[in-house]
Protein backbone atom coordinates (compact mmCIF):
# COMPACT_ATOMS: atom_id res chain seq x y z
CA UNK A 1 0.00 0.00 0.00
CA UNK A 2 1.44 3.34 -1.04
CA UNK A 3 0.28 5.10 2.12
CA UNK A 4 2.46 2.81 4.24
CA UNK A 5 5.50 4.05 2.33
CA UNK A 6 4.87 7.73 3.08
CA UNK A 7 2.59 7.88 6.15
CA UNK A 8 5.42 8.87 8.52
CA UNK A 9 6.26 11.83 6.29
CA UNK A 10 2.82 13.44 5.96
CA UNK A 11 2.58 14.89 9.51
CA UNK A 12 5.76 16.89 8.83
CA UNK A 13 4.03 19.13 6.24
CA UNK A 14 1.40 21.82 6.57
CA UNK A 15 -1.26 20.08 4.52
CA UNK A 16 -4.85 21.29 4.93
CA UNK A 17 -7.51 18.76 5.92
CA UNK A 18 -7.12 15.05 6.58
CA UNK A 19 -5.35 12.53 4.37
CA UNK A 20 -7.59 10.50 2.06
CA UNK A 21 -5.52 8.85 -0.68
CA UNK A 22 -2.19 8.74 -2.51
CA UNK A 23 -0.93 7.50 -5.86
CA UNK A 24 2.59 7.36 -7.24
CA UNK A 25 3.20 9.40 -10.40
CA UNK A 26 5.44 7.35 -12.68
CA UNK A 27 6.86 10.24 -14.66
CA UNK A 28 10.37 11.63 -14.64
CA UNK A 29 13.65 9.80 -14.18
CA UNK A 30 15.10 11.62 -11.20
CA UNK A 31 12.71 12.10 -8.28
CA UNK A 32 10.01 9.90 -6.72
CA UNK A 33 6.63 11.65 -6.74
CA UNK A 34 3.24 11.03 -5.10
CA UNK A 35 -0.13 12.67 -5.76
CA UNK A 36 -1.88 13.25 -2.43
CA UNK A 37 -5.61 13.76 -1.82
CA UNK A 38 -6.75 15.57 1.34
CA UNK A 39 -10.30 16.41 2.44
CA UNK A 40 -11.33 19.56 4.31
CA UNK A 41 -14.02 19.52 7.04
CA UNK A 42 -16.53 21.03 4.61
CA UNK A 43 -15.90 18.22 2.13
CA UNK A 44 -13.74 20.27 -0.23
CA UNK A 45 -10.77 18.50 -1.76
CA UNK A 46 -7.12 19.58 -1.56
CA UNK A 47 -4.44 18.04 -3.76
CA UNK A 48 -0.69 18.08 -3.28
CA UNK A 49 2.51 16.61 -4.67
CA UNK A 50 4.97 14.92 -2.33
CA UNK A 51 8.39 14.36 -3.83
CA UNK A 52 11.62 12.77 -2.76
CA UNK A 53 14.62 14.80 -3.91
CA UNK A 54 17.29 12.69 -5.58
CA UNK A 55 20.29 13.70 -3.49
CA UNK A 56 22.68 11.67 -5.66
CA UNK A 57 21.95 14.03 -8.57
CA UNK A 58 21.31 17.11 -6.44
CA UNK A 59 23.96 17.08 -3.72
CA UNK A 60 22.81 20.38 -2.19
CA UNK A 61 19.04 20.10 -1.53
CA UNK A 62 19.14 23.27 0.57
CA UNK A 63 20.49 25.21 -2.41
CA UNK A 64 18.01 23.61 -4.79
CA UNK A 65 15.08 24.58 -2.60
CA UNK A 66 16.38 28.12 -2.01
CA UNK A 67 16.51 28.57 -5.77
CA UNK A 68 13.00 27.17 -6.24
CA UNK A 69 11.47 29.26 -3.47
CA UNK A 70 13.09 32.47 -4.70
CA UNK A 71 12.04 31.93 -8.32
CA UNK A 72 8.48 30.76 -7.63
CA UNK A 73 7.82 33.60 -5.20
CA UNK A 74 9.11 36.10 -7.76
CA UNK A 75 6.86 34.64 -10.47
CA UNK A 76 3.83 34.67 -8.15
CA UNK A 77 4.42 38.34 -7.31
CA UNK A 78 4.79 39.17 -11.01
CA UNK A 79 1.44 37.53 -11.79
CA UNK A 80 -0.25 39.29 -8.88
CA UNK A 81 1.12 42.64 -10.07
CA UNK A 82 -0.59 41.93 -13.40
CA UNK A 83 -3.85 41.06 -11.64
CA UNK A 84 -3.49 37.37 -12.59
CA UNK A 85 -4.49 34.61 -10.16
CA UNK A 86 -1.25 32.67 -9.61
CA UNK A 87 -2.78 29.63 -7.87
CA UNK A 88 -2.48 27.41 -10.97
CA UNK A 89 0.25 29.38 -12.74
CA UNK A 90 3.25 28.63 -10.55
CA UNK A 91 4.39 25.86 -8.21
CA UNK A 92 4.01 26.75 -4.54
CA UNK A 93 6.26 25.11 -1.96
CA UNK A 94 4.26 23.70 0.97
CA UNK A 95 6.31 24.34 4.13
CA UNK A 96 7.08 21.76 6.78
CA UNK A 97 5.56 22.11 10.22
CA UNK A 98 8.73 23.86 11.40
CA UNK A 99 8.64 26.30 8.48
CA UNK A 100 11.30 24.72 6.27
CA UNK A 101 11.09 24.16 2.51
CA UNK A 102 11.75 20.43 2.78
CA UNK A 103 11.86 17.64 5.37
CA UNK A 104 15.15 15.88 5.88
CA UNK A 105 14.46 12.34 7.05
CA UNK A 106 18.17 11.48 6.84
CA UNK A 107 21.15 12.38 4.65
CA UNK A 108 19.80 10.33 1.74
CA UNK A 109 16.10 11.02 2.18
CA UNK A 110 14.87 14.58 1.64
CA UNK A 111 11.22 15.31 0.88
CA UNK A 112 9.32 18.37 -0.34
CA UNK A 113 5.72 19.18 -1.18
CA UNK A 114 3.98 21.39 -3.74
CA UNK A 115 0.47 22.40 -4.66
CA UNK A 116 -1.03 20.14 -7.35
CA UNK A 117 -1.92 21.83 -10.65
CA UNK A 118 -5.29 20.23 -11.38
CA UNK A 119 -7.17 19.81 -14.67
CA UNK A 120 -3.95 20.14 -16.65
CA UNK A 121 -1.66 17.70 -18.47
CA UNK A 122 2.09 17.45 -19.04
CA UNK A 123 2.49 15.76 -22.43
CA UNK A 124 5.58 13.69 -23.12
CA UNK A 125 5.25 14.61 -26.80
CA UNK A 126 2.99 17.19 -28.44
CA UNK A 127 -0.36 15.58 -29.28
CA UNK A 128 -1.17 18.48 -31.57
CA UNK A 129 1.07 21.20 -33.06
CA UNK A 130 -0.50 23.88 -30.83
CA UNK A 131 1.02 22.16 -27.80
CA UNK A 132 4.52 22.98 -29.02
CA UNK A 133 3.57 26.60 -29.66
CA UNK A 134 2.21 26.75 -26.11
CA UNK A 135 5.40 25.23 -24.73
CA UNK A 136 7.40 27.93 -26.50
CA UNK A 137 5.14 30.62 -25.12
CA UNK A 138 5.36 29.14 -21.60
CA UNK A 139 9.16 29.04 -21.54
CA UNK A 140 9.22 32.53 -23.06
CA UNK A 141 6.91 33.79 -20.35
CA UNK A 142 9.13 32.10 -17.77
CA UNK A 143 12.02 34.19 -19.09
CA UNK A 144 9.95 37.37 -19.23
CA UNK A 145 8.67 37.07 -15.67
CA UNK A 146 12.20 36.50 -14.38
CA UNK A 147 14.00 39.09 -16.49
CA UNK A 148 14.38 41.38 -13.48
CA UNK A 149 15.43 38.58 -11.10
CA UNK A 150 19.11 38.80 -10.05
CA UNK A 151 20.39 35.52 -11.51
CA UNK A 152 23.65 35.78 -9.58
CA UNK A 153 21.71 35.09 -6.37
CA UNK A 154 20.98 31.52 -7.54
CA UNK A 155 23.38 28.65 -6.98
CA UNK A 156 24.43 26.27 -9.75
CA UNK A 157 22.57 23.09 -8.85
CA UNK A 158 24.68 21.16 -11.40
CA UNK A 159 27.90 23.16 -11.93
CA UNK A 160 28.97 23.76 -15.55
CA UNK A 161 25.90 21.92 -16.82
CA UNK A 162 26.02 23.57 -20.26
CA UNK A 163 29.66 24.65 -20.26
CA UNK A 164 30.55 23.12 -23.62
CA UNK A 165 34.21 24.08 -23.25
CA UNK A 166 34.55 21.96 -20.11
CA UNK A 167 32.39 19.24 -21.65
CA UNK A 168 34.80 19.09 -24.59
CA UNK A 169 37.85 18.90 -22.32
CA UNK A 170 36.16 16.06 -20.40
CA UNK A 171 35.49 14.32 -23.71
CA UNK A 172 39.15 14.66 -24.74
CA UNK A 173 40.25 13.26 -21.37
CA UNK A 174 37.90 10.29 -21.79
CA UNK A 175 39.28 9.58 -25.26
CA UNK A 176 42.81 9.66 -23.85
CA UNK A 177 41.95 7.38 -20.93
CA UNK A 178 39.92 4.93 -23.07
CA UNK A 179 38.62 3.16 -19.95
CA UNK A 180 36.41 0.68 -21.78
CA UNK A 181 38.76 0.06 -24.73
CA UNK A 182 36.30 1.40 -27.28
CA UNK A 183 38.15 4.36 -28.79
CA UNK A 184 39.73 2.41 -31.67
CA UNK A 185 36.25 1.88 -33.16
CA UNK A 186 35.20 5.53 -32.94
CA UNK A 187 37.57 7.49 -35.18
CA UNK A 188 34.79 9.13 -37.23
CA UNK A 189 32.69 10.02 -34.20
CA UNK A 190 35.64 11.54 -32.35
CA UNK A 191 36.63 13.57 -35.41
CA UNK A 192 33.06 14.90 -35.62
CA UNK A 193 33.47 16.75 -32.33
CA UNK A 194 37.00 17.98 -32.98
CA UNK A 195 35.74 19.54 -36.22
CA UNK A 196 32.93 21.33 -34.37
CA UNK A 197 34.68 22.27 -31.13
CA UNK A 198 34.75 26.01 -31.91
CA UNK A 199 31.10 26.13 -32.94
CA UNK A 200 30.06 24.21 -29.83
CA UNK A 201 31.75 26.70 -27.50
CA UNK A 202 30.23 29.85 -29.03
CA UNK A 203 27.64 30.49 -26.31
CA UNK A 204 29.98 29.59 -23.43
CA UNK A 205 32.67 31.94 -24.72
CA UNK A 206 30.16 34.76 -25.29
CA UNK A 207 28.87 34.38 -21.73
CA UNK A 208 32.40 34.45 -20.32
CA UNK A 209 33.22 37.57 -22.35
CA UNK A 210 30.03 39.36 -21.31
CA UNK A 211 28.64 39.47 -24.85
CA UNK A 212 25.56 37.58 -23.67
CA UNK A 213 23.61 38.33 -20.49
CA UNK A 214 23.41 35.80 -17.67
CA UNK A 215 19.74 35.03 -17.02
CA UNK A 216 17.66 32.71 -14.87
CA UNK A 217 17.39 29.49 -16.87
CA UNK A 218 15.29 26.35 -16.47
CA UNK A 219 17.74 23.90 -18.06
CA UNK A 220 15.24 21.10 -18.72
CA UNK A 221 12.88 22.64 -21.26
CA UNK A 222 11.13 19.52 -22.52
CA UNK A 223 7.43 19.85 -23.29
CA UNK A 224 6.54 17.54 -20.38
CA UNK A 225 7.70 20.27 -18.01
CA UNK A 226 4.82 22.49 -19.14
CA UNK A 227 1.31 21.99 -17.75
CA UNK A 228 -1.33 22.56 -20.43
CA UNK A 229 -4.86 23.34 -19.31
CA UNK A 230 -7.25 20.52 -20.24
CA UNK A 231 -10.09 22.88 -21.09
CA UNK A 232 -8.42 25.79 -22.87
CA UNK A 233 -5.37 24.04 -24.33
CA UNK A 234 -3.18 26.90 -23.09
CA UNK A 235 0.05 26.43 -21.16
CA UNK A 236 -0.42 27.55 -17.57
CA UNK A 237 2.57 26.46 -15.49
CA UNK A 238 6.24 25.53 -15.91
CA UNK A 239 7.27 22.70 -13.58
CA UNK A 240 10.37 20.68 -12.57
CA UNK A 241 12.51 23.53 -11.31
CA UNK A 242 15.41 21.58 -9.79
CA UNK A 243 17.85 22.81 -12.43
CA UNK A 244 16.86 26.47 -12.29
CA UNK A 245 20.15 28.38 -12.13
CA UNK A 246 22.16 31.11 -13.86
CA UNK A 247 22.86 30.59 -17.55
CA UNK A 248 21.87 31.63 -21.04
CA UNK A 249 18.29 31.74 -22.33
CA UNK A 250 19.74 30.24 -25.51
CA UNK A 251 20.40 26.94 -23.74
CA UNK A 252 16.73 26.69 -22.76
CA UNK A 253 15.55 27.59 -26.24
CA UNK A 254 18.03 25.28 -27.97
CA UNK A 255 17.27 22.27 -25.82
CA UNK A 256 13.50 22.69 -26.18
CA UNK A 257 13.82 22.69 -29.99
CA UNK A 258 16.32 19.83 -29.98
CA UNK A 259 14.02 17.60 -27.93
CA UNK A 260 10.65 18.65 -29.34
CA UNK A 261 11.25 19.36 -33.03
CA UNK A 262 13.27 16.25 -33.90
CA UNK A 263 11.44 13.81 -36.17
CA UNK A 264 12.70 10.78 -34.22
CA UNK A 265 13.30 9.72 -30.65
CA UNK A 266 16.83 10.49 -29.46
CA UNK A 267 17.70 6.77 -29.33
CA UNK A 268 16.15 5.73 -32.66
CA UNK A 269 18.78 3.58 -34.41
CA UNK A 270 17.46 4.46 -37.88
CA UNK A 271 19.37 7.68 -38.38
CA UNK A 272 17.71 8.28 -41.75
CA UNK A 273 14.58 9.21 -39.78
CA UNK A 274 16.38 11.93 -37.80
CA UNK A 275 15.86 15.53 -38.88
CA UNK A 276 14.67 18.88 -37.59
CA UNK A 277 11.01 19.57 -38.34
CA UNK A 278 10.99 23.20 -39.47
CA UNK A 279 7.23 23.51 -38.90
CA UNK A 280 7.67 22.53 -35.26
CA UNK A 281 10.71 24.80 -35.04
CA UNK A 282 8.57 27.70 -36.28
CA UNK A 283 5.72 26.96 -33.85
CA UNK A 284 7.97 26.97 -30.78
CA UNK A 285 9.93 29.99 -32.00
CA UNK A 286 6.74 31.98 -32.63
CA UNK A 287 5.47 31.19 -29.12
CA UNK A 288 8.81 31.88 -27.45
CA UNK A 289 9.45 35.19 -29.20
CA UNK A 290 5.89 36.39 -28.60
CA UNK A 291 6.97 36.71 -24.96
CA UNK A 292 10.64 37.72 -25.17
CA UNK A 293 11.36 39.49 -28.47
CA UNK A 294 11.55 42.82 -26.62
CA UNK A 295 13.69 41.34 -23.84
CA UNK A 296 16.39 39.36 -25.64
CA UNK A 297 19.42 41.25 -26.91
CA UNK A 298 20.25 41.33 -30.65
CA UNK A 299 23.16 38.98 -29.95
CA UNK A 300 20.84 36.45 -28.30
CA UNK A 301 18.34 36.59 -31.15
CA UNK A 302 21.11 36.14 -33.71
CA UNK A 303 22.38 33.01 -31.92
CA UNK A 304 19.00 31.31 -31.48
CA UNK A 305 19.29 28.93 -34.47
CA UNK A 306 22.89 28.03 -33.66
CA UNK A 307 21.91 27.28 -30.06
CA UNK A 308 19.86 24.31 -31.30
CA UNK A 309 22.93 22.98 -33.11
CA UNK A 310 25.14 23.57 -30.07
CA UNK A 311 22.82 21.66 -27.72
CA UNK A 312 22.46 18.75 -30.16
CA UNK A 313 26.27 18.53 -30.43
CA UNK A 314 26.69 18.86 -26.68
CA UNK A 315 24.29 16.02 -25.91
CA UNK A 316 25.80 13.82 -28.62
CA UNK A 317 29.22 14.41 -27.09
CA UNK A 318 27.92 13.59 -23.59
CA UNK A 319 26.47 10.30 -24.87
CA UNK A 320 29.72 9.41 -26.64
CA UNK A 321 31.79 10.37 -23.59
CA UNK A 322 29.71 8.03 -21.45
CA UNK A 323 30.04 5.24 -24.00
CA UNK A 324 33.82 5.67 -24.03
CA UNK A 325 33.87 5.65 -20.20
CA UNK A 326 31.91 2.40 -20.03
CA UNK A 327 28.34 3.72 -19.59
CA UNK A 328 28.68 5.15 -16.09
CA UNK A 329 26.19 8.04 -16.20
CA UNK A 330 23.20 7.45 -18.48
CA UNK A 331 20.94 4.45 -18.00
CA UNK A 332 21.25 2.03 -20.91
CA UNK A 333 19.04 -0.78 -22.24
CA UNK A 334 21.57 -2.33 -24.64
CA UNK A 335 25.40 -2.40 -24.70
CA UNK A 336 25.53 0.17 -27.53
CA UNK A 337 22.64 2.37 -26.33
CA UNK A 338 24.84 5.41 -25.66
CA UNK A 339 26.60 5.01 -29.02
CA UNK A 340 23.23 4.90 -30.79
CA UNK A 341 22.14 8.02 -28.91
CA UNK A 342 25.36 9.81 -29.84
CA UNK A 343 25.05 8.96 -33.53
CA UNK A 344 21.38 9.93 -33.49
CA UNK A 345 22.14 13.39 -32.13
CA UNK A 346 25.07 13.74 -34.52
CA UNK A 347 22.64 13.08 -37.38
CA UNK A 348 20.32 15.73 -35.97
CA UNK A 349 23.21 18.21 -35.71
CA UNK A 350 24.17 17.58 -39.35
CA UNK A 351 20.58 18.17 -40.47
CA UNK A 352 20.43 21.38 -38.46
CA UNK A 353 23.61 22.56 -40.19
CA UNK A 354 21.84 22.25 -43.55
CA UNK A 355 18.88 24.30 -42.30
CA UNK A 356 20.52 27.13 -40.37
CA UNK A 357 19.75 29.78 -43.01
CA UNK A 358 16.05 28.86 -43.03
CA UNK A 359 15.98 28.76 -39.24
CA UNK A 360 17.58 32.21 -39.12
CA UNK A 361 14.91 33.59 -41.47
CA UNK A 362 12.14 32.21 -39.25
CA UNK A 363 13.70 33.72 -36.11
CA UNK A 364 14.05 37.14 -37.77
CA UNK A 365 10.45 36.99 -39.00
CA UNK A 366 9.04 36.66 -35.47
CA UNK A 367 11.66 38.83 -33.79
CA UNK A 368 10.55 41.72 -36.03
CA UNK A 369 6.81 41.00 -35.91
Amino acid sequence: MIYEDIRRLLPHFRFDGHFEDAAEINAGNINTTYHLIYRLPDGARREYLLQRINTYVFRDPDGVMRNIEAVTEHIARAYEAQGVDSSRRVLRVIPTTDGQSFFKQNEDSCWRAYNYVDHATAYNMPEKPEHFYEAGRAFGEFQRLLTDFPAAELIETIPDFHNTLKRFYAFVASVAADKAGRVRFLEDEIEFFFERRRAMSEIAKALDAGRLPVRVTHNDTKINNVMIDDETGHAICVIDLDTVMPGSALYDYGDAIRSGASTAAEDDPDFSKVSLDLNMFELFTRGFLSEVKDILTPAEIELMPRSVHIIACELAMRFLTDYIDGDLYFKIRTPDHNLVRARNQMALAKDIESKLDRMQAIVRKYAQA
